[in-house]
């Protein structure tokens, strides 16, 4: 039927461009952005798991900060503890000098100078072996926490403090100084002494290595299990570039396609017209 107010070839040619529009239009939204789902309007489900999953993938990067500055604190204790070990080997050796019979009064004082030095600087070295307000060797606090999961608080890492001040080593304080006055006796008491606080420092040095590579070994799975979080999104919101690709070009022709045929469709009143001549 021919009729001038009703062109149902004319409708159903606009509906399905309408359509080819609406689907092309997705279509280079997800290629300017780079996601197939892009809002919870796209596809509520997917957004959804995507957004806990995102929330986990924050949650881990706390946990990395944590890790890390826990792993620092560490490591300014491990450097100072190192520096306190190479200190107590250079006293042992002034100690076993000082304690030679056959040395002169002033060489042996010499010693006990470099000596007495030493131990102000090992001193000086412990208290000031900080981070960010931390301190695991001079006593101040009994040891450090990481955080461990990004959704359970309580499950950390704990490495404890290892007290090096010359006090707790074993070398006790003389004067405000530290400074030693080595004789040939005291000098071989002290060698002894020197090597017992040399074993302690050596074995705090041990525990806080050992703490460290926990830390280092829990920041090494955080770092795999936030690559793993962030490729299971990508599976679930990104967009096939090279498969929208295609889509464009196939909805770009259906699209001059459908234009062509609403041209025809609205042509087909016109011929009423030649009815009537």
């Amino acid at each position: 039927m021919l009729s001038v107010n009703t062109n149902t070839s004319s409708m159903t040619a606009l509906q399905y461009l309408n359509q080819t529009n609406a689907q092309l239009q997705q279509t280079e939204t997800e290629i300017n952005s780079g996601l197939k789902v892009a809002t919870a309007k796209d596809n509520g489900a997917i957004y959804a798991i995507a957004q806990n999953m995102r929330g986990d993938v924050a949650g881990y990067a706390a946990v990395t900060d944590s890790l890390n500055r826990c792993t620092s604190v560490v490591d300014t204790a491990l450097s100072a503890g190192q520096s306190v070990s190479d200190l107590l080997i250079q006293m042992k050796q002034n100690a076993l000098s000082a304690a030679d019979t056959s040395l002169d009064t002033s060489s042996r004082a010499a010693l006990a100078n470099d000596f007495s030095s030493m131990a102000s600087q090992i001193q000086s070295i412990v208290q000031n072996a900080s981070f960010n307000g931390i301190n695991l060797v001079d006593g101040s606090t009994a040891g450090i926490s990481a955080l461990t999961n990004a959704t359970n608080i309580t499950a950390r890492i704990t490495v404890g403090a290892q007290k090096l001040t010359l006090n707790a080593i074993g070398l006790t304080k003389v004067s405000s100084n530290w400074s030693y006055s080595l004789t040939s006796g005291s000098a071989s008491k002290m060698v002894g002494t020197i090597s017992a606080a040399l074993g302690t420092v050596n074995a705090g040095l041990s525990a806080l290595s050992a703490g460290s590579k926990k830390f280092s070994i829990q920041a090494d799975f955080v770092s795999q299990l936030t690559d793993a979080l962030n490729t299971g999104i990508g599976n679930l919101v990104d967009a096939n570039m090279a498969q929208e690709s295609a889509m464009l070009t196939s909805l770009q022709t259906k699209q001059q396609l459908g234009v062509q045929a609403l041209s025809i469709a609205n042509q087909a009143p016109s011929a009423i017209l030649s009815l009537f001549k």
